[in-house]
């Protein structure tokens, strides 16, 4: 009997009415299993991208530290004393607009 119901039921199962339905369903289900995986890998490199945006914009605030120390007032009267210059006269300054 069991072999008859297994049969029964294979029958049913590969159907022209019940197969459409099935398929229908596994192709969804692979479909939705397919979107979640892109939706991950998505989110890694997001987040590979934020850190290295915030990395960069660590070293983009040092690099302007490091720039207004070497312009600061003091610096360069230290450089001028240093390599002997002095303040520029007034011929001497151009102006770009």
């Amino acid at each position: 009997m069991l072999g008859r119901a297994g049969h029964s039921f294979k029958e049913f199962l590969f159907s022209s009415k019940f197969f459409p339905i099935i398929s229908l369903i596994a192709f969804l289900g692979i479909l939705l299993v397919l979107f979640r995986m892109k939706s991950v890998e998505q989110d890694y490199s997001i987040n590979t991208i934020d850190s290295e945006t915030k990395e960069v914009s660590y070293i983009n605030k040092d690099l302007k530290a490091k720039k207004a120390n070497r312009l600061s007032v003091k610096n360069l009267q230290t450089l001028a004393k240093k390599y002997n210059l002095e303040s520029p006269k007034q011929k001497q300054i151009i102006v770009i607009p």
